[in-house]
């Protein structure tokens, strides 16, 4: 299992296909603050008071603090996933499909998330490799991940 200190490098189709039904290990911890919590709601029109008014939060929210979007943590996946898989030698890369995503725990302002990755499998559509990765994006100290799901990339090697 590799973590942040020690990312896996994949440089075809054929060290990916190795790789199929294997954890491929932890991202390193990122911290969710009211800033990036505030430019998403910002990015993505989303201003519920439940992400933005802390002091409301506070006073009314379940969780007595501010919360992440959801979507937020999700977009989140590409910056967490890179961190524990570096796929070289492409063309480029697509974000493909999102299936069996469930938000499990809201995650609070301030909380640590990282990502948990595990490649499921990887079939060979003429040349294009298409990865199937279950995630799941696990919060500091808590029990119960923020979400779990499977997402699929597609990969256009090189050559």
């Amino acid at each position: 299992m590799h973590t942040i200190d020690t990312t896996l490098t994949i440089r075809s189709l054929a060290e990916l296909e190795a790789c199929a039904g294997q954890e491929l290990g932890l991202s390193g911890f990122h911290t969710i603050t009211q800033a990036q919590i505030d430019q998403f709601a910002a990015a993505t029109l989303d201003h519920q008071w439940i992400h933005t008014d802390a002091e409301r939060a506070q006073q009314e929210s379940p969780f007595q603090a501010t919360i992440a979007h959801g979507y937020l943590t999700v977009s989140l996946l590409p910056f967490l996933w890179q961190q524990i898989v570096s796929i070289e030698n492409l063309k480029m890369q697509v974000n493909y499909e999102i299936e069996q995503l469930r938000f499990n725990q809201a995650v609070t302002v301030n909380s640590r998330v990282r990502l948990r990755a595990s490649l499921l499998s990887v079939a060979n559509l003429r040349g294009i490799a298409k990865a199937r990765v279950g995630v799941t994006l696990e919060i500091e100290d808590s029990k119960k991940p923020a979400y779990s799901g499977v997402v699929t990339f597609l990969y256009h090697f090189l050559g």
